[in-house]
């Protein structure tokens, strides 16, 4: 009698087996697809930290071509061309991405700012128009701040320029052009203290310190302010502020200016010497 049930316990039990093994081999390979899913997003997103950005652009296009229903290759296209510099090739891409099923709101607003790119305001305005209120990153409300200024809806700029800055770890560059923002109203003040805060944040924001040098200019005083800078930037800085003195008609200061930032430079300094020799 046992011999007879020994049969079908094998069986059942051969039965158990082949089921494990057929529910181990769909569990490993969701393993494999989810390793390889990683795998290619580890990759597009080194490719667009640290690669050149003409080869991610081949990158991204060759990756685009053999996988043309992945949103993750032309997403990563759109963005390369970005950093390329080539924003007008990267709108037609980036129309595909949102037009793709797995589109997020952020590809929406990164095609708003290669609109801006390549100064397409009104596009640029419709395009964070259809992004949903509730997508409140620091990208979108920099761009809305853009757009703001644009319109010369101060207000409105500063608020959006003020939301922008408390969104980011890394506020400088967005503290720079507001305070760009205020210095084209005439707002000089103000810009400066913009400006300040942004070198506060990354003191090693050229950008910030030349825009810092013009807001003083633009307040005819011409001394640097005290902040972090080489031997080569003073020099420069000489050199912005001595412009900026002369188109005001501080014709005698420009010079001085031109002739100190000449004697600091560590090398000759061409642009300089150019306008001082155009004043003589």
């Amino acid at each position: 009698m046992r011999k007879v049930l020994i049969a079908p316990l094998c069986l059942a039990a051969v039965s158990i087996a082949a089921g494990c093994s057929d529910g181990m081999s769909a569990q490993t390979a969701r393993a494999i697809d989810s390793v390889a899913e990683i795998d290619q997003q580890n990759m597009a997103e080194m490719m667009l930290a640290v690669a050149d950005p003409n080869e991610a652009v081949q990158y991204f296009s060759q990756a685009s071509r053999a996988n043309p229903d992945q949103v993750l290759y032309r997403r990563g296209l759109a963005r390369s061309l970005m950093r390329a510099g080539r924003a007008e090739d990267s709108i037609p891409v980036w129309r595909e991405v949102i037009a793709h099923s797995e589109a997020t709101p952020d590809d929406r607003v990164e095609l708003a700012e290669a609109y801006i790119r390549t100064n397409n305001w009104a596009e640029a305005e419709a395009m964070l128009n259809s992004v949903p209120p509730t997508h409140e990153t620091y990208n979108r409300y920099r761009l809305e701040a853009m757009i703001a200024d644009s319109r010369q809806q101060w207000d409105r700029a500063d608020s959006f320029y003020e939301i922008a800055a408390g969104l980011t770890p890394e506020p400088a560059g967005v503290l720079n052009n507001w305070g760009f923002s205020k210095m084209t109203r005439g707002d000089y003040r103000g810009a400066e203290r913009l400006f300040i805060d942004a070198l506060r944040h990354q003191p090693g924001l050229f950008t910030a310190k030349n825009n810092l040098v013009l807001a003083r200019a633009a307040q005819r005083r011409y001394e640097l302010p005290l902040i972090e800078m080489t031997q080569i930037e003073r020099a420069e800085l000489l050199h912005t502020m001595a412009l900026a003195a002369i188109r005001q008609g501080d014709i005698q200061i420009g010079r001085g200016l031109l002739q100190e930032a000449i004697a600091t430079h560590p090398q000759h300094f061409e642009a300089a010497a150019n306008a001082l020799a155009a004043l003589d």
